[in-house]
C-alpha cells in the first residue's frame, strides 16, 4: 500500500466528500456545505480522480455508493470527528483534570499556602498534584523549557526575557525577637541592628542581602551568626537565643504565639514585600495554570496578607 502525501491532497475536499457520501445527491450535498451545484460537481470529479474510484454510481433510482465509497463512508465520520477535535477548544474542567503542577517557592509559601491550596484542590480538582521545589541557579532555563510551571518572587525581582508575573499580596518585613530578649522593651533604631547577632536567610547560598544593603548607608554592619535557607529554622533559632531575624510579617505572625516571639517594626527605609507569581510565556495559554494562579492568588490573600503591626506587651522605651 503506497503512502499518501497529504501535502499533495486538497483537504478542503473532505467536507464535500462527507456530504456526497451522506446525501448521494450532488444538489443536496452542495446545499450542505454551501457550494453551488456546479462547484460540487467539480469537487466530485476531483475526488474521483484523486481516489481512482467513481464513488457515486448512477442507477435507475438515482445514485448508489460504490464499494469503495461504502468503506469510506464508515471511516470518514470517525476521521473527521478526530480532525475537528484537533481544532476544537477542549475547555477546562478542574474536576476532570489530571496534572502535576511544579512550583518553586520557600518554606514560607509551602507552610502558609500549601495546606489551604491542597484543601481547595481536594474539593475542586482532585486530579491535580503539586510539587514544591527549591530555588536553583538554573531556574530561568527550567522555566523557559517548561520544566517548571510557576515561581514565587518578590515584585522587585528582575524578570528574565519571556517571563510574566502577577501580583498576589502585600506583606512587609518584621523584626523578630524572643519575648524575653534584652532589647525587647526598647524601640529599635537602625544602629541596634549592629548590637545583636542575627539569623540570615540565604535562598541561593550567596552572601548578598537586601537588608544589609539598607543598613550600609547608615554605616551599620550586623553580625550574621547563622545563615539558613529555611525561615522556620530562623524563627526556631530566635526563639531559643538572643539573636534576631527580619522576615515577612505574615509568616512571623503565624508562629509568634507557638514560639514565644514578639514582632517589632524594623527601623529600615523599606519594609514592603510584594509577593508575585511568575511563569514563562510558553505557559501563558495553559488553562490549568491560569486556574491555579487564580486559586493561589485567593489563598495568598487569605493566608499571607500582612497583619497590623503588633507591639509586644512589654512597653517600648526610646
Amino acid at each position: 500500500m503506497r503512502e499518501v502525501n497529504l501535502a499533495g491532497v486538497d483537504l478542503n475536499l473532505l467536507p464535500a466528500l462527507e456530504a456526497l457520501l451522506k446525501r448521494r445527491n450532488v444538489s443536496e450535498a452542495a446545499r450542505d456545505v454551501g457550494l453551488s451545484q456546479p462547484a460540487m460537481s467539480r469537487a466530485l470529479a476531483r475526488l474521483r480522480d484523486v481516489l481512482g474510484d467513481p464513488l457515486l454510481v448512477r442507477t435507475a433510482g438515482g445514485y448508489a455508493l460504490s464499494s469503495r465509497a461504502q468503506t469510506l463512508h464508515a471511516q470518514l465520520a470517525t476521521a473527521l470527528d478526530q480532525v475537528k477535535a484537533v481544532f476544537r477548544d477542549p475547555g477546562f474542567d478542574p474536576a476532570r483534570t489530571e496534572r502535576t503542577v511544579r512550583i518553586v517557592g520557600l518554606d514560607t509559601h509551602t507552610i502558609l499556602m500549601g495546606p489551604v491550596v491542597m484543601a481547595r484542590l481536594a474539593k475542586e480538582a482532585p486530579g491535580i498534584d503539586v510539587r514544591f521545589e527549591g530555588y536553583s541557579a538554573n531556574i530561568v532555563e527550567r522555566m523557559s523549557t517548561g520544566q517548571l510551571d510557576l515561581v514565587f518572587a518578590q515584585a522587585t525581582t528582575p524578570l528574565p526575557p519571556g517571563a510574566r508575573s502577577e501580583f498576589l499580596v502585600k506583606d512587609r518585613l518584621a523584626l523578630v525577637l524572643r519575648a524575653g530578649h534584652p532589647l525587647a522593651k526598647r524601640k529599635w533604631t537602625i544602629e541596634d541592628y549592629g548590637r545583636v547577632s542575627h539569623v540570615g536567610i540565604s535562598i541561593f547560598g550567596d552572601a548578598g542581602s537586601e537588608l544589609d544593603a539598607q543598613l550600609a548607608p547608615a554605616g551599620v554592619k550586623r553580625r550574621v551568626a547563622l545563615v539558613t535557607p529555611h525561615f522556620m529554622a530562623a524563627l526556631a533559632t530566635v526563639a531559643g537565643t538572643d539573636m534576631a531575624t527580619t522576615v515577612g510579617r505574615s509568616f512571623a505572625t503565624r508562629f509568634a504565639g507557638p514560639f514565644g516571639l514578639i514582632l517589632k517594626e524594623p527601623p529600615l527605609p523599606r519594609t514592603d514585600l510584594d509577593l508575585t507569581v511568575v511563569w514563562s510565556e510558553v505557559r501563558s495559554a495553559d488553562p490549568v495554570l491560569a486556574w491555579m494562579r487564580k486559586v493561589i492568588g485567593e489563598v495568598a490573600r487569605e493566608t499571607m496578607a500582612a497583619e497590623p503591626v503588633r507591639v509586644s506587651r512589654a512597653r517600648e522605651r526610646d
